[in-house]
């Protein structure tokens, strides 16, 4: 059964559904095969990318002297972490170009688009020559190769979500949508893994001769499995009623809907509210996030005394245990709300951040991994309902660029630069605990977010009729509609 009369604004959805009753042919049952061949299409890639991402940061500390030899240690360290952080300089470009073609001719095709741009990007990385064959042209190519990366990346993340989404019932989309940030957990997980036998196996010296190249060029065949998967997949059902019904102007014009947004001036223009909302919770939620996967590495080697093999090594179980705890806390959001498990991490955040880099300045293995953890606690509940509550905010007929928008632009200010800042901020101050004064602060501005933010679980998504697991619930749902009005 397939939704139908979709309409391009919150406000005209709400008027449809005061004029008339729910009928069957209003309601999308969810058909279960499709949803989980749509989840496990999206999760491959955001696997995909979060591998990229896991093993060029846990590779910083071996890939300065292959691009920047005679350069000193935290020169080199300094110049990776602006090319990581300069990757989200393309994302916001990447978000705004993806999620006007995804709006435009569908997120299934965008979304493979995106997978093949990534994976050939994070192949050519373990192509480059270093700095001995061709000088400093070798780190301008590294900065142009990562460029491509975040332009890909731009439309990935809100793309998928988007996607998933607008796939999975009401009452359990939280759930489903946080198996994406799982599976982008366990990619870091994985390309921190993959780094960590090599530099067990191989050492040092051999790590930066050419060990170094063999993460990246793993990607190539990784990228080709996650190509099949995606490109089985189908449009989701609420976009294409979406294009069934801007494609009846009869219908458009009887309804009295107001036109639909165009191009990402016009997106920033309706929905700037929205946009300023998703972007301080994602900024927010990622600066911790960041802080963990990206940056930690880096700061238990350089900072902590940790060799590098064992600055990986600390921080794979607690991926491994918070990415499994991530769909747990999806639905939990899906039964007490997306807020109040958004006000858990915030206030988690405030609270254990001092507590957390102090256990890990101690310098033992079990106050490292109990420090960790406590940084990792938030992650768990922030990032599991971002990717149910920020797609909420938009329309089906803008979602993804409004999604590309928000996101990207957010990641670009708050989450790829948080590596970057906080070692500027060490190196500036000579305080070890400057990491986490800088999460507190963030922390409290999002939860002033989470205050103006609406309430979505166990609703429809903006320009949406609803959508359930099973006929026995449709039916349930017409004879009761004014639990949903």
């Amino acid at each position: 059964m397939t939704l139908k009369g979709d309409v391009t604004t919150e406000q005209s959805s709400k008027s449809r559904q005061a004029s008339r009753r729910l009928t069957a042919s209003d309601i999308n049952v969810v058909d279960q095969r499709m949803l989980k061949k749509a989840l496990g299409g999206t999760v491959v890639g955001n696997t995909m990318e979060w591998y990229d991402v896991g093993v060029f940061g846990y590779l910083i500390t071996t890939m300065g002297p292959v691009f920047l030899p005679e350069a000193d240690r935290s020169v080199q360290t300094l110049f990776l972490l602006g090319t990581f952080a300069a990757t989200f300089i393309a994302r916001p470009i990447g978000g705004v170009v993806f999620g006007w073609l995804g709006d435009k001719v569908g997120r299934q095709k965008v979304l493979a688009a995106t997978l093949m741009l990534m994976a050939a990007s994070t192949f050519a990385v373990g192509l480059l020559p270093g700095y001995a064959q061709i000088g400093v042209w070798a780190a301008a190519l590294l900065v142009l190769l990562k460029l491509v990366q975040g332009f890909s990346t731009g439309g990935e993340y809100a793309g998928a979500t988007t996607f998933v989404c607008e796939y999975a019932p009401d009452k359990r989309r939280g759930f489903f949508a946080s198996f994406l940030d799982m599976g982008s957990y366990i990619g870091f997980a994985l390309g921190a893994a993959t780094v960590s036998v090599l530099q067990v196996t191989l050492g040092e010296a051999a790590m930066e001769e050419w060990g170094w190249r063999l993460p990246f060029l793993v990607a190539g065949p990784l990228g080709l499995i996650a190509i099949y998967f995606r490109n089985k997949i189908e449009e989701s059902p609420q976009f294409q009623a979406a294009l069934d019904a801007q494609e009846s102007a009869a219908v458009e014009a009887a309804a009295g809907d107001a036109a639909v947004a165009k191009g990402p001036v016009g997106i920033i223009a309706r929905y700037w509210r929205p946009i300023v909302l998703a972007m301080i919770l994602a900024g927010a939620a990622n600066t911790v996030g960041y802080a963990l996967t990206s940056y930690m590495p880096t700061y238990l080697t350089e900072s902590k005394g940790y060799d590098p093999v064992h600055g990986t090594l600390l921080t794979i179980p607690v991926l491994v245990v918070m990415s499994l705890c991530i769909p747990l806390t999806g639905r939990l959001s899906d039964r007490i709300g997306r807020r109040p498990v958004l006000w858990i991490g915030a206030g988690s955040t405030v609270l254990f951040a001092v507590p957390a880099f102090t256990l890990i300045g101690i310098g033992e293995i079990w106050s490292t991994l109990a420090g960790l953890s406590l940084v990792a606690f938030p992650v768990t509940f922030y990032v599991a309902n971002l990717a149910s509550a920020l797609p909420a905010l938009f329309p089906t007929s803008s979602r993804y660029s409004g999604m590309g928008i928000a996101y990207n632009f957010s990641v670009a200010i708050f989450g790829g630069t948080t590596p970057f800042l906080i070692q500027g901020m060490i190196e500036a101050t000579g305080d070890d605990m400057a990491p986490a004064y800088y999460l507190m602060g963030t922390s409290v501005i999002g939860a002033i977010a989470i205050y103006f933010l609406r309430e979505s679980a166990r609703r429809p998504l903006p320009g949406s009729m609803p959508s359930v697991d099973t006929e026995e619930e449709a039916q349930e749902l017409i004879a009761s509609q004014h639990t949903w009005r």
